[in-house]
């Protein structure tokens, strides 16, 4: 009887898939595709959802996109937040760890990488969001001599 019952449940995991782990109380990870490569880890950037379309279209090349009804999530490289000042608009989420309000796969670029390039989505970011880009150098304040 108890062979049969959890041959049930286990069934019914399969029809459903599996499910995003989560990190904390409302929180998921987002998945990335099983056949693409995620080698350098993945965080992930919020927008509002109004600026998703604007900033999909805009950008040279796009990874993986996630949507619910008040962000826009592209997985990006882990650490795309080093030294970037990433507008207040911006959620930037370590882990690709977010909000739990159910997420979907809207874009799947047609390569092997999930990640959309850190830089061009940064600049557009900040361009629809009316926010001059700013970033910090590496390593604290360099000198920069005249010629």
């Amino acid at each position: 009887m108890l062979k049969n019952a959890m041959s049930h449940l286990l069934a019914a995991r399969r029809v459903r898939g599996p499910r995003p782990p989560v990190r904390a109380a409302g929180m998921v990870q987002l998945p990335v595709p099983p056949a693409m490569s995620a080698s350098l880890g993945c965080d992930a950037v919020g927008v509002p959802a109004r600026y998703g379309f604007r900033l999909m279209s805009h950008l040279p090349r796009t990874g993986c996109v996630f949507a619910d009804a008040d962000r826009w999530w592209w997985i990006v490289p882990s650490g795309s937040d080093l030294d970037l000042d990433w507008p207040p608009q911006a959620a930037y989420a370590k882990g690709a760890f977010v909000p739990a309000v159910r997420p979907r796969l809207i874009h799947r670029p047609d390569g092997h990488t999930p990640y959309t390039p850190p830089i061009p989505l940064f600049l557009m970011v900040c361009q629809v969001t009316g926010v001059a880009p700013s970033w910090a150098p590496s390593g604290g304040e360099r000198a920069v001599s005249a010629p």
